[in-house]
């Protein structure tokens, strides 16, 4: 088995444990698992440099400032239900996470004149998801606005690798799906935080170890480099 195989099969064991843990609301598990799970994340990135000639350093280390912002951000909101201050760290530091990827993205990738077509997609589908949550968003209407344009831009920008010559195509679809993934989640966590009670609303948690993997995995398959 090789290495990305070991860290993903462990990612899923842990990520396994946390939802199980997460859905009996049991927050000693949860404070073992998820600390665990977003540890995997980070290795996994960091397993591009056992790629031989599939990485790129700079490409690498620029990924790397996404995923730690977003693994304090996980550390952030393992507090949530208990501290409002808490719920509101986790948002800027993942607000952070993604305009580190959008700029990645769009730093290595560059701007192109289809980029319009995606942008006009999430611009319906975040003013759509902005004005369900707003009847529950309180004192939180500005920043949550802020968070949605960010992520719409973060996904916007991973779906513009495709029309670039940097990334391979198996990093685009790496890219774009990771993003997309971590949209989903993004969607799930604010409906269930302000506008229904869902006791498997943490769902969400696959569908963002999912997308993070996926955007941690694409820095180990430049074409030879």
């Amino acid at each position: 088995m090789t290495i990305y195989g070991i860290i993903i099969a462990s990612m899923i064991i842990t990520v396994t444990m946390l939802h199980r843990y997460e859905f009996a609301s049991n927050e000693k598990g949860i404070h073992f698992w998820k600390p665990l799970s977003s540890t995997l994340m980070t290795v996994l990135l960091l397993a591009s440099f056992f790629r031989a000639d599939s990485f790129r350093t700079d490409y690498t280390l620029s990924l790397l400032i996404g995923i730690l912002l977003s693994f304090g951000g996980d550390m952030s909101l393992m507090f949530m239900n208990r501290s409002k201050k808490a719920f509101k760290i986790g948002l800027v530091l993942f607000l952070a996470g993604h305009i580190a990827y959008a700029i990645a993205f769009t730093w290595f990738s560059g701007l192109y004149s289809q980029d319009w077509i995606s942008a006009a997609i999430l611009f319906v589908s975040g003013i759509a998801i902005y004005l369900y949550l707003l009847p529950g968003l309180g004192d939180l209407k500005v920043p949550v606005l802020f968070y949605v344009i960010i992520i719409s831009l973060m996904v916007n920008r991973a779906v513009s690798v495709f029309y670039g010559d940097f990334f391979s195509q198996t990093q685009a679809y790496l890219i774009t799906g990771g993003a997309v993934l971590f949209y989903i989640s993004d969607v799930i966590l604010a409906l269930g935080r302000f506008r229904h009670t869902w006791r498997y609303g943490r769902i969400n948690l696959a569908f963002y170890y999912s997308g993070q993997a996926l955007i941690a995995l694409s820095a180990g398959f430049f074409d030879r480099v």
